[in-house]
């Protein structure tokens, strides 16, 4: 390699991080906002001067704890790893049964079913906020965690995610596997399943922060304070005639902890599972 193709990867190397670090430099800085925020007096939160980023009449931990003491946040943290956990169990459940169905068979119907699940994933999920809320009522199943994991026993984008996924693999796979003797559910269960673990850490990905950032729909079908999730929690401390904002920062801050706890420790799969899925958030 010349010298100047040299200093030219350099170059390119050194744009490279710089643009990154301004890109992360501006996703970290609402964050940083919303803690110092939390950790202001209500009149040093409204201040207009740009200037005023930090406290300075001290540090008021005490917002965090005003917040726990008036937000059960043990029980808010609770319906909404619940509503979490069984959404993407479910997601990933059907999801992988559907998708083999629709990848690997053939029976009649076929096309319709798949076209139906397009047409679906076209149509605006608000629409179907009515009829999920009557099918939730006539089951008496309000206020209850059940409500609230209702709309993800199933899903058309992980249905479509993984019948992509089982396309993608080769035909010999089961064939060979028939061979053996293997019957339909041996060949799901142990030879292409297992190959489709990205797509299912893809899917349970987004179902998860899906849930996460669901809003709509816990303040409809959940309107009691022990059943609600940590986004319907925050929603109501919105006041009509005024806020307080750093009480409202410091359990942004707490409602943001599970997410960034779940996305530590599960770090490699995020990102395997995005750069698989070709995606974002």
């Amino acid at each position: 390699m010349t010298d100047s193709a040299e200093k030219n990867a350099v170059i390119k190397r050194v744009l490279t991080h710089v643009i990154l670090l301004i890109v992360a430099f501006i996703m970290i800085v609402p964050f940083a906002w919303m803690i110092l925020t939390a950790l202001k007096t209500n009149q040093e939160s409204i201040s207009v001067n740009p200037f005023y980023i930090f406290p300075h009449n001290g540090w008021h931990w005490e917002n965090f704890k005003t917040v726990w003491k008036s937000y059960n946040f043990v029980i808010l943290y609770k319906n909404t790893i619940l509503m979490i956990f069984f959404r993407v169990v479910c997601a990933v459940l059907t999801a992988t049964m559907a998708g083999y169905a629709l990848g690997r068979l053939n029976f009649r119907g076929k096309k319709l079913v798949v076209s139906l699940i397009l047409i679906q994933m076209m149509v605006p999920g608000q629409i179907f906020i009515i009829p999920q809320y009557l099918m939730v009522s006539k089951l008496n199943m309000l206020n209850t965690t059940f409500g609230l994991v209702f709309p993800g026993l199933v899903t058309a984008f992980g249905t479509y995610l993984l019948k992509v996924g089982y396309e993608g693999l080769p035909k010999d796979l089961e064939e060979a596997a028939s061979i053996d003797g293997c019957n339909i559910g041996q060949r799901f269960l142990r030879i292409l399943m297992p190959l489709t673990k990205s797509s299912m850490v893809s899917l349970g990905i987004f179902t998860a922060v899906f849930a996460f950032k669901d809003l709509m729909w816990p303040m409809i079908v959940c309107t009691n304070a022990s059943t609600t999730t940590l986004s319907a929690g925050l929603a109501k401390m919105q006041g009509q005639y005024g806020s307080e904002y750093p009480t409202m920062m410091a359990a942004a801050t707490l409602a943001v902890l599970p997410m960034v706890i779940i996305y530590v420790i599960f770090q490699k799969q995020f990102v395997e599972g995005i750069a698989t899925s070709g995606g974002k958030l």
